[in-house]
């Protein structure tokens, strides 16, 4: 189930749904041209003495003014999703849930996605609620994974455990991962364009039935009234010869996707009884209302394809299905058969009890855990389970417990492993979100430096200064730990925010960095994650140029001398680039080529980044490993803070999750 692997797989089926799409287009144009053809010599040729033969420019008019309503409603319909994963939501009735939102269930939804955006190293999607769907059932939408969003139904939160929403969302982070979303998205506009030909036929046969037609005694042939709505009829069906293909198209590139999904699902959370369970409540509800997942929403059939589970209940079920059979999923997670469960509403179910705030990266799955991971010593929870894509046993938390420095006299929160309250609280409300990234920016080691970042805040408001202020000291008051997850939480928040207030969050950020008029490495990785999350270019697809490392080998060293020198000596610097060279041995690196300090402009670093985004699925992987292997040492099991956000800013900048680094380290 690799990552890289699945994104190949993913284009692949791209490929596959256009040839698809064609042959589906080529049918329905010799039906219509077969049709009307048929339908001009019953009621046009019988008027005219003679019978003469077919119009000048007849099949080619038919199959212009054809592949027009096609192609022009595929594009009407894209065009309509162009803001991607919140318009489908909005189109699937969701309601955006807010970020700091204190609903005990939404509290709970908002902490599993969290808790997965955290663990995959991805930017936290949006989150939205089915409120009008009582069967249990979910999706993921959006063009990239910069602008994902999540959805659940009603259903999915009254009726399920939290373990078995964890494995919902884990399910749909699969999609996100794996490249299917964009696809899935494209079949909803090439599947109205195909379905524009029924809509068109209905119109007519409404219109016709609507409006008489007179014609005097000696006219021959039939009516012109009757010949519309044969017409109509005739496109009618045309038109559902449409919707055979695509549940032909749908049931093609979406079952096996879901398998993998179901897979994934348990692989990250290690235990099958998380999507298991789900999927047994959805079929043991469907013993109750005969659709356990069905969708009630008029757009259901056009989506169908995306949802965890059956959205409608079909007669071309069976090959033509969007889904496979519930209980040959069910094998497949649990390796044997197994019964459905009981899926009535759960009335104050006991994992809803307040949670410690800051427990995350699924140690927080249940109180105990989180009592029990108080007792982890501060100096091993640092990044324990750094990229992992599971749950951690209960000694092992990603982030440590932050403390308030003496120096700063702000009120310290209720200690727990994980982010300060006080941090998360900031993360998830969009009108504190840009305070907490100016405080992220902020150092105060250079006291010049800083009153400079003090009066660029300081122009939004005395409010917002006081605040950066105050966050800031939360922050220096945390032990040294990645700060790219607070900035990975914050997402939700700050992309709520208008373009406008964007693009003036990321020319502030820009000034702050700019304050002393050099840039950390630090600071290169908080503001590359920004300008690829929220920048104008965020949500788009990154066109692949490259098909493998070999065609951008001085990329590869730049960003390989970059990580090398990241380590404390020239001594180690050198033999982390000999490490990471020789994972790439086609380019033939030598010890002469670890580029001098000097040489490592973060501002032709970030083109390079922007270069290696254009890499071939297939390819990154190679690339990835290539900066682990400069990022880790033998002797050393863990990175430290430093090092982690780097490798997770390379990550980002090159739109891949963070990989396994405590269980790829032990390769090098």
């Amino acid at each position: 189930m690799d990552f890289f692997e699945q994104q190949d797989q993913a284009h692949r089926q791209s490929r596959k749904l256009l040839i698809l799409f064609a042959l589906a287009v080529i049918a329905i144009l010799i039906a219509v041209n077969v049709s009307l053809a048929l339908i001009w010599k019953w009621g046009f040729a019988m008027r005219t003495p003679g019978h003469p033969g077919y119009p000048t420019g007849f099949f080619f008019i038919n199959t212009a003014v054809t592949l027009l309503f096609i192609v022009g409603g595929t594009m009407f319909e894209t065009f309509r999703l162009r803001d991607g994963g919140d318009a489908v939501a909005q189109m699937a009735g969701g309601r955006l849930v807010m970020p700091d939102s204190t609903d005990a269930k939404e509290r709970r939804l908002l902490n599993i996605v969290e808790e997965m955006a955290l663990a995959s190293g991805i930017a936290c999607p949006r989150v939205y609620i089915l409120d009008r769907e009582d069967a249990i059932n979910a999706f993921a939408a959006g063009y990239h994974q910069n602008e994902a969003v999540v959805a659940v139904t009603q259903g999915s939160l009254t009726r399920l455990t939290r373990d078995e929403l964890q494995g919902v969302i884990g399910h749909e982070f699969s999609h996100i991962l794996n490249g299917d979303m964009r696809m899935n998205i494209k079949l909803i506009g090439v599947l109205f364009g195909i379905q524009m030909i029924a809509g068109f036929g209905q119109e007519l046969m409404y219109w016709a039935s609507r409006f008489g037609s007179s014609r005097d005694r000696e006219e021959k042939g039939p009516p012109i009234q009757l010949v519309i709505v044969v017409f109509g009829a005739a496109l009618f069906v045309i038109g559902y010869v449409g919707i055979f293909f695509g549940r032909l198209i749908k049931s093609a590139v979406s079952r096996q996707r879901e398998f993998l999904a179901d897979a994934s699902a348990v692989q990250f959370t290690r235990n099958p009884e998380t999507i298991g369970g789900a999927l047994r409540k959805i079929g043991g509800l469907t013993m109750v209302n005969q659709c356990g997942s069905r969708i009630n929403n008029p757009r259901a059939e056009q989506m169908s394809h995306m949802f965890l589970g059956a959205a409608k209940v079909n007669l071309m079920d069976g090959m033509f299905a969007t889904h496979p059979p519930l209980k040959e999923r069910l094998q497949r997670v649990y390796g044997h058969n197994v019964e459905f469960l009981d899926a009535s509403e759960i009335v104050d179910p006991a994992d809803l009890a307040a949670m410690p705030e800051g427990v995350y990266g699924f140690g927080a799955r249940n109180v105990e855990a989180a009592q029990r991971a108080r007792a982890v010593e501060k100096s091993s929870d640092l990044n324990a389970e750094f990229g992992q894509h599971a749950i951690p046993t209960a000694n092992t938390i990603p982030f440590s417990m932050p403390k308030t420095s003496a120096a700063t006299a702000v009120p310290q929160s209720t200690p727990v492993h994980g982010i300060d309250s006080v941090i998360l609280t900031a993360a998830r409300d969009s009108a504190t979100a840009d305070a907490l990234v100016f405080a992220l920016l902020s150092d105060r080691s250079e006291p010049q430096a800083y009153a400079i970042q003090q009066n660029l805040v300081a122009r939004l408001g005395a409010e917002k200064a006081a605040l950066t202020e105050n966050l800031l000291n939360y922050l220096e008051g945390m032990q040294a730990s990645p700060r790219l997850p607070i900035l990975d939480l914050a997402m939700p928040a700050l992309k709520q925010l208008s373009s406008e207030s964007k693009a003036q969050l990321l020319s502030i950020a820009s000034k702050l960095i700019a304050a002393d008029q050099k840039m950390s490495q630090s600071e290169f990785v908080l503001q590359t994650v920004l300008e690829r999350r929220l920048g104008p270019q965020a949500g788009r697809m990154v066109k692949v140029k490259f098909n493998a490392v070999t065609a951008l080998k001085s990329e590869v060293q730049l960003l390989l001398s970059l990580v090398a020198r990241s380590h404390s000596d020239d001594e180690q610097a050198g033999i982390a680039f000999q490490r990471a060279a020789a994972t790439l041995p086609e380019l033939a690196f030598q010890s002469r080529d670890l580029l001098e300090p000097s040489s490592l402009d973060f501002f032709v670093v970030r083109q390079a980044l922007e270069k290696l985004n254009q890499l071939a699925p297939l390819a990154k992987p190679f690339l990835i490993k290539a900066v682990l292997a400069a990022a880790t040492r033998p002797q050393q099991a863990r990175m430290d803070a430093e090092m982690l956000d780097l490798v997770r800013g390379i990550c980002a900048a090159v739109d891949a999750p963070v990989p396994d680094v405590v269980g790829m380290s032990g390769n090098f």
